[in-house]
């Protein structure tokens, strides 16, 4: 009886035990398969320092699992596990899954989140350091396989490398919030990118915001280093070894320094200051300065590239040289010419996109070399960098007030120490304009009274086109007659005739040189088509990009208007897209090539050319295919120019094509740069699924390609949408993640759309972790129409109460 009653007392010590160690087994700093947290428990950090549990930002019922310091009551989370994928009720747990991964599972244990390591050991652990990282090794070796460190959130902390792995080529960089209460990827990112030093910039997608160059106040050292390999990254550590704080990128693309004093947390310091931080503020060789008004100005020895944006105060076209660069020494008339020069700047910021020289030791060198290269535009001499050169313009030029490098900048040899020749120069060029003007308003009026007369030659329009078009937009276009045009068409015969849109037919046509043309010839009787025919010759006269059709010129005779581009042997995108014969033409590669070209279009529309544009009619028959199937984007008489400051726009006349059409701008006359990303959505899912969105699909039980997508994404099963002709290509990974990137871009509200430049990195996979979309804006029973531009032969319809051009049934 006594050893029954020991060993009872003893399973009761056991089992005392357990509860024990269940109850208080998770204030270790370790997580593993059998010892995992759940939701309102956490796990610190040895040094107590951090704590690394579940939490809900301000003002969000949502779970996330993050890491942030103890004694901290507002759980100001400095990193977040799933945050693209919360949890919505209080039911997950932390713990290392089956493959061996860190992984973040809800009620129904499905997987929200995981670290994804593919050679994970069975015998793993998580470990959360007094540095704030969370580390996953292999308990037999202690080898760290996977660390939050490599995978930030917003926050920098000291020990973290920033910067770029030489081996793998993966990029370690900060991104924001999407807001104070959501964690999920923002629109913002910060680190080093891939210039010729290392340099770092906040990055918003579009732009490069800014280029932090100041020492956070307990920092020491924000400096590039570089790893055995040749990885080069940023680092930085405080002075006071005890100090608690890091760097955080907030939802508003500022960096911010900022420490917790045990109760409260103090921003110590602030990245972007003034408008000077905003990368390019004055373009190429314009010089910016906070405390000057206007805050940009031209570099000696330069003028403003435009001076009607700059008197604007719009100065990203930057300034050019006045003088031409002599490089070596030349022979002019028989005397020697003089050989170029360096004009000094004190105290400014170097430019970005500098090579760095080993070859010069010295600053003498480094002069005599840059020049000695034509090539080579400025140079700097930094002790312990040493020789920069500039190969490229420079850009992000601004005074540094008691700091910087002294700059100098290669000019031409008349233009060195010139400054009361400049004035004279100015003065005489402002004289010469004014007179230039003046003669210009003669002519002009010469020219409108022999238009009266009837004497039209040339690219001149009657009356009531003149008094509405830019005449200098018409005068940089090449000029075709009549004849001639009529002659490389045989007649506009219709054997040449390629398409019928509702402006009127497209012919091919060849000029007497050989080279293919086709020709756009408004019909006489549009009264829609010639709004559109003089928007197109305004707007597209100024773009020249791969990616956009090319226009070689016009003509204007009498009532004839015709505009001459390009010709594109394999016509329009939905010649092969929903042709069940030329759709084998299509694999995987060329068309994601031609999303690809598309995109970078847009891109050029939206942000990279002088002048926003918004095209407002996107679609497959406006993307026209070269012998190489490149893509060319085409059609911009319903295009709209924005200013400056503008991006939004509202219009009673709703020109476009159902289907392709955004909600806003349909039902309100709304648009902006996000219904051509709207657009774009839904020629990506045409394109990877091979189905016109403006169909029915009632046999999947959905009224458009929009709605079917929304319905396959709902229940898993993205891959029935696409085309069968490229579903077993061995991109399936590629494709659906198009598919995704296509459903973030037709969300119903234009707020919750990315922009063109987040789109092409999110389909360029640099953008990895993608926010859930939200239902797309497709409406149900439309009647379906369209405004073919170019090339399909269908009849021309009229719809009444309808304010678009002429348009046909897809």
């Amino acid at each position: 009886m006594g050893l029954v009653r020991s060993m009872i007392n003893l399973s009761y010590f056991l089992v005392f035990l357990s509860s024990f160690c269940l109850e208080f087994g998770h204030s270790t700093d370790t997580i593993t398969a059998l010892n995992f947290i759940k939701d309102s428990e956490t796990i610190v950090s040895n040094g107590g320092r951090f704590l690394l549990g579940f939490f809900s930002p301000p003002n969000s019922t949502y779970r996330y699992v993050g890491i942030w310091y103890a004694g901290d009551s507002t759980t100001r989370a400095i990193w977040v596990a799933n945050r693209n994928k919360p949890l919505k009720t209080t039911s997950g747990i932390l713990t290392i899954s089956e493959d061996g991964n860190l992984a973040v599972l809800d009620g129904e244990k499905t997987i929200l989140w995981s670290s994804y390591v593919t050679s994970s050991a069975s015998n793993m652990s998580a470990r959360l350091l007094d540095t704030g990282n969370l580390v996953l090794q292999e308990n037999t070796t202690g080898l760290f396989t996977w660390e939050s460190f490599q995978h930030p959130s917003d926050s920098w902390f000291a020990d973290m490398k920033l910067g770029t792995n030489a081996t793998t080529g993966k990029n370690v960089r900060l991104t924001s919030w999407k807001s104070p209460s959501d964690p999920a990827v923002g629109t913002f990112s910060f680190g080093t990118y891939s210039f010729n030093l290392p340099e770092m910039y906040i990055w918003n997608g579009m732009i490069f915001i800014g280029s932090p160059t100041k020492k956070a106040r307990y920092a020491h050292k924000v400096l590039p280093e570089q790893d055995k390999d040749g990885s080069s990254y940023f680092a930085f550590d405080f002075s006071n070894g005890s100090a608690q704080g890091h760097v955080v990128l907030n939802a508003e693309g500022n960096l911010l320094e900022t420490s917790f004093n045990g109760t409260d947390w103090v921003d110590t310091f602030i990245a972007l200051m003034s408008e000077c931080d905003v990368y390019g503020k004055c373009g190429e060789f314009g010089n910016c300065n906070p405390k000057n008004k206007p805050i940009c100005s031209c570099l000696e020895g330069f003028e403003p590239k435009n001076i009607e944006e700059w008197s604007r105060e719009d100065w990203t076209s930057g300034c050019v040289r006045r003088t031409p660069l002599q490089c070596m020494r030349i022979n002019t008339g028989g005397q020697e010419g003089k050989k170029d020069g360096f004009s000094k700047v004190k105290m400014m910021q170097t430019p970005s996109l500098a090579n760095w020289s080993s070859v010069y030791l010295v600053e003498d060198e480094c002069r005599y070399g840059c020049l000695e290269d034509c090539s080579c535009l400025g140079y700097a001499y930094v002790t312990g960098i040493g020789c920069m050169v500039w190969t490229r313009d420079l850009i992000d030029l601004r005074k540094v007030p008691g700091g910087g490098v002294d700059l100098y900048v290669r000019l031409a040899y008349s233009d060195l120490d010139k400054k009361e020749e400049v004035k004279v120069i100015v003065i005489v060029t402002v004289i010469i304009g004014i007179v230039f003007m003046a003669v210009c308003t003669l002519f002009l009026c010469r020219w409108r009274a022999k238009r009266k007369e009837g004497r039209h030659q040339g690219f001149q329009c009657e009356e009531n086109l003149v008094d509405n078009m830019n005449q200098d937009k018409l005068q940089e276009l090449p000029i075709f007659s009549l004849e001639e045009l009529a002659s490389a068409t045989n007649n506009f015969h219709p054997s040449n005739k390629l398409g019928q849109g509702g402006f009127g037919p497209v012919y091919k046509g060849k000029l007497l040189h050989g080279q293919e043309i086709a020709v756009k010839r408004l019909a006489r009787n549009s009264g829609q088509g010639l709004e559109e025919f003089k928007n197109e010759v305004i707007v597209i006269s100024k773009l020249q990009h791969r990616n956009l059709v090319r226009l070689f010129g016009g003509c204007v005779e009498g009532e004839e208007k015709l505009l001459v581009y390009e010709y594109m042997p394999n016509k329009s995108l939905d010649t092969f897209l929903f042709d069940s014969i030329k759709q084998e033409l299509l694999d995987w590669k060329k068309r994601f090539h031609i999303i690809e070209g598309i995109g970078r279009g847009l891109l050029y529309l939206h942000r990279d050319s002088r002048l926003k544009i918004i095209h407002r009619d996107l679609k497959a028959s406006n993307i026209l295919l070269d012998e190489e199937l490149n893509p060319k984007i085409s059609d911009f008489g319903m295009a709209r120019i924005f200013g400056g400051n503008e991006d939004q726009a509202n219009t009673k006349r709703v020109v476009g094509t159902y289907g392709y059409m955004s909600p806003e701008y349909a039902m309100e006359g709304r648009f902006s740069e996000k219904s051509d990303v709207f657009s774009f959505g839904v020629l990506l899912l045409e394109i990877v699924s091979g189905r016109k969105n403006t169909h029915f699909y009632h046999d999947e039980g959905s009224v458009s390609l929009l709605g079917l997508a929304w319905k396959m994404w709902n229940i898993d099963n993205l891959a029935a949408l696409v085309d069968p002709k490229i579903s077993g290509s061995g991109f399936e990974k590629e494709i659906l993640r198009c598919i995704h990137v296509g459903l973030l871009c037709v969300q119903e509200f234009a707020k919750d759309r990315p922009t063109i430049p987040i789109v092409i990195s999110m389909l360029r996979s640099e953008i990895v972790d993608l926010p859930y979309p939200r239902q797309p804006g497709f409406a149900i029973n439309q009647i379906i129409t369209d405004n073919e531009f170019y090339y399909p032969n269908q009849k021309v319809c009229s719809i009444n109460n309808v304010t678009v051009s002429m348009v046909h049934g897809r």
